[in-house]
């Protein structure tokens, strides 16, 4: 039987820099997202089925405006990022209203998943090129150790004009193979054209390879990341932070449980960080879309 391919859309966010559903901000005049665009991408690579996790709050504005574009084009499916869907015996805090990050949202979709699976941000562009590697990917995926990818762009393509921005700095060894993702916060151009952020002391060349999260994934990976979320409830300081699927990909990585090949996009990408990234978004759309 010919397995399907999966992408997982991460669409649960609140939008608190950008003031406003990013998920949902129509991007031309045809009233398509930034998600539109990954999807179709997508389609076009040979995936043929879209899972998509949400909040509960938007859930019938989400499958109106988004869902209802891929009726009989797409296999379809909706998983919801509750905060308190936790494991066995962990509680959340009252005070929570934030998600508790990207490894719960992928961890949201987990009766979802059987095969592989490529996981997108609702709110970033990736192109097509990154999808067509990880189908590759798929394609060959055997018994073992599982092998993973991690599509990555270059770190000054991934700045936003309207202020600093966090990335996963990702390093590889000889082979191609992740070594580390170092998280670097505070990041904007250089004087000098390097990228960085000089109260923290660093500096990159502009081409230094950063993860925006893309990943790709099959179901073996969905136990390993449940395994992650327990321990990360056993740190004390859990509950003020958010669990991140790069830190949990990365940590099993170097514990030699999966092998994750650094995948580098042809293709450009941008995203919305800030309200007021809107306009250098559309026009670079419409300079690839026309």
């Amino acid at each position: 039987m010919e397995q399907k391919f999966t992408v997982l859309v991460m669409a649960a966010g609140m939008g608190s820099r950008f003031w406003g559903l990013k998920q949902m901000e129509a991007m031309d005049d045809e009233g398509n997202t930034l998600l539109d665009y990954s999807v179709r991408n997508a389609m076009e690579a040979g995936f043929s089925r879209a899972v998509f996790v949400i909040r509960r709050d938007f859930e019938a504005l989400f499958k109106e405006k988004v869902g209802s574009k891929y009726e009989g084009k797409l296999e379809v499916e909706y998983a919801f990022q509750d905060l308190d869907d936790l494991p066995e015996g962990v509680t959340s805090p009252p005070e929570r209203t934030k998600p508790w990050g990207t490894g719960h949202a992928v961890r949201a979709a987990r009766r979802l998943l059987n095969g592989p699976f490529a996981v997108i941000n609702a709110d970033d562009y990736y192109g097509k090129d990154g999808f067509v590697s990880l189908a590759r990917q798929f394609a060959r995926r055997g018994e073992g150790i599982p092998e993973y990818a991690l599509v990555c762009f270059g770190l000054a393509s991934t700045l936003s004009e309207a202020g600093t921005v966090s990335r996963g700095v990702c390093f590889a060894d000889s082979d191609g193979y992740l070594d580390r993702i170092v998280e670097c916060g505070g990041i904007s151009l250089l004087p000098n054209g390097n990228v960085g952020n000089p109260e923290a002391g660093t500096e990159f060349a502009p081409d230094t390879l950063v993860s925006v999260n893309f990943f790709g994934f099959d179901e073996r990976f969905l136990s390993m990341l449940e395994e992650k979320f327990e321990e990360f409830f056993r740190e004390p300081d859990a509950f003020s932070r958010e669990f991140f699927l790069p830190k949990a990909m990365s940590d099993l990585s170097n514990e030699g449980r999966i092998k994750v090949r650094v995948v580098a996009s042809k293709d450009p990408w941008f995203g919305m960080t800030y309200r007021e990234d809107l306009p250098s978004v559309k026009r670079m759309l419409g300079d690839i879309h026309g």
